[in-house]
């Protein structure tokens, strides 16, 4: 009988051990949630292209010599910094700003791009250049249409704008990367997708079976168009595919004025293509990699790496976490779901 009681006070303490872990846990992520992710300031990080690859050639240089070489070398190569510090002041090359935008469906980086485009129109001088490393597959209208805006504040500056694609820039990644005066895509970039879609669930029917009633309940004839519980009519349906065409126009429309050589009516079907058939129908500009054009420009410009990084006290970082995991896995079902079309063996 006491063994018994024993066993049952250990499990007693256990589950009590669990719950108050699991209430702590749910605190934390309330605590953060509560804040709605409100930064505690953000770090602007710049990284000296040219720099940063010498890092990686001495390395690399010193692989293969002795140690006393190295030390030689070592010497050398101090010597040559202080004087290239020096001759600083007299380099005359235009910057090239290089940005980073990988997105996902909701394409959440806005507020980031938006930062670091605003401080580069804060420091641009004439004759600047950007670059922006773009992927994306796409995902809802209206955030791909606030990045795309993003992207004209550097038009309407005055600066050059190169948009590389490495993998895919497909839907409102095309959206975005035909913004650019000049747009590159790797030989096998998937490119294009110029159209609308919509899914929406409906489970009236099983509803019905099981004799549950609901109500949906609206102030305005198109207030709800189709719903997921509701019963549909022929006139939601009509009306929800209107919505899709004139969205779709506004993405032609979007798409021609940034690239008004394009036929537009041969190209905005949905369809995907490879880099190499995008340049051949006019939705880019050049097929190369994002690596070597840079590398091709090292030396007629200086190349500036520019990346905004959010400060985040421990605890938003670990309710943030919690928090947005089951989010960030329902987001990436749906995006393997939507890249499974270009995504072939």
């Amino acid at each position: 009988m006491g063994d018994w009681l024993y066993e049952y006070g250990m499990f007693l303490a256990e589950v009590a051990t669990l719950v108050v872990a699991i209430a702590a846990i749910a605190a934390i992520i309330v605590r953060a949630r509560s804040h709605g992710g409100a930064r505690q300031g953000t770090n602007l990080q710049v990284r000296d292209r040219r720099a940063h690859l010498r890092r990686h050639r001495e390395t690399l240089e010193d692989a293969r010599l002795s140690r006393a070489q190295r030390l030689r070398r070592q010497k050398q190569r101090r010597k040559q910094v202080r004087r290239e510090r020096r001759d600083r002041s007299n380099d005359q090359r235009n910057t090239l700003w290089v940005l980073d935008f990988h997105g996902d469906l909701k394409a959440s980086r806005i507020p980031s791009l938006t930062e670091e485009i605003s401080a580069i129109l804060l420091a641009a001088e004439s004759g600047d250049e950007v670059m922006i490393r773009l992927e994306s597959g796409g995902g809802l209208v209206h955030s791909y249409g606030l990045a795309s805006a993003q992207l004209d504040r550097l038009r309407e500056a005055g600066l050059g704008l190169t948009i590389c694609v490495d993998r895919v820039a497909a839907s409102g990644g095309y959206m975005m990367a035909c913004c650019a005066d000049h747009l590159i895509a790797a030989p096998f970039a998937v490119i294009g997708s110029i159209g609308v879609v919509a899914q929406v669930p409906n489970v009236h029917r099983l509803l019905k079976r099981n004799d549950i009633d609901v109500d949906v309940l609206t102030a305005g004839r198109y207030k709800r168009t189709l719903t997921v519980l509701g019963e549909n009519t022929e006139e939601g349906r009509a009306r929800f595919l209107e919505d899709l065409r004139e969205t779709h126009d506004l993405f032609k429309s979007w798409v021609s004025e940034h690239r008004p050589a394009l036929d537009i009516e041969q190209v905005a079907d949905g369809d995907i293509w490879f880099g190499t058939q995008a340049l051949e129908t006019g939705l880019i500009d050049e097929v190369n990699t994002s690596e070597a054009w840079l590398q091709s420009h090292g030396d007629e410009l200086r190349i500036l790496e520019v990346s905004l990084r959010s400060k985040r006290s421990v605890m938003q970082r670990l309710g943030q976490t919690a928090g947005s995991a089951i989010e960030r896995g329902v987001d990436r079902a749906i995006e393997r779901v939507t890249a499974s079309r270009w995504d072939r063996q």
